[in-house]
């Protein structure tokens, strides 16, 4: 007796985002104020979205040098923690996504590890910090994720940042 197989279905890979569309998301994702409450909101929000998709995530929220949110979900870990601060430098460094820092690197055909000369304990430009910037202000701070794959951690702040915004 022989058994056949199903044909694996097709997996389509998630298409990357250019750096253009990155920046596109910046200029459209600003905030008209930012308060602790705004950071309750939504890092509870941001929390929802995890839960809802039982996402292994650790979730912060930094306004001018102060942690305003944290949460740590099922299946997140104490290196979640690191990359946090990692990756939340990166945004107060250059003042954009850590994801669009990577591909702004890769964009020129190099890494932000090989040609930013900073410190990769320190510093890491992976998807998952999303400045907060205020209009007529400025980033003053991050919301940063981290669990998921670097694409899919920047995705879901994204997604946070639309609906908070009700854009």
């Amino acid at each position: 007796m022989t058994h056949r197989s199903e044909p694996a279905p097709k997996v389509t890979p998630e298409p990357t985002p250019t750096v253009e569309e990155l920046e596109a998301q910046e200029r459209r994702l600003v905030f008209r104020r930012f308060t602790h409450d705004d950071a309750w909101a939504l890092g509870s929000l941001l929390v929802e979205l995890a839960r809802e998709r039982q996402a292994p995530v650790a979730i912060d929220i930094h306004r001018a040098g102060q942690q305003l949110f944290h949460a740590a979900l099922p299946g997140s870990t104490p290196d979640n923690d690191a990359w946090i601060a990692r990756k939340r430098r990166v945004v107060e460094r250059y003042g954009s996504a850590s994801y669009l820092v990577g591909a702004r690197f890769r964009a020129k055909g190099t890494t932000f590890e090989e040609s930013s000369r900073l410190d990769p304990d320190t510093y890491a430009a992976h998807g998952g910090s999303f400045p907060v910037i205020v209009a007529d202000v400025g980033v003053i701070g991050a919301v940063t994720v981290s669990g998921l794959p670097q694409l899919q951690d920047h995705r879901l702040v994204v997604e946070a940042l639309e609906r908070f915004l009700d854009l």
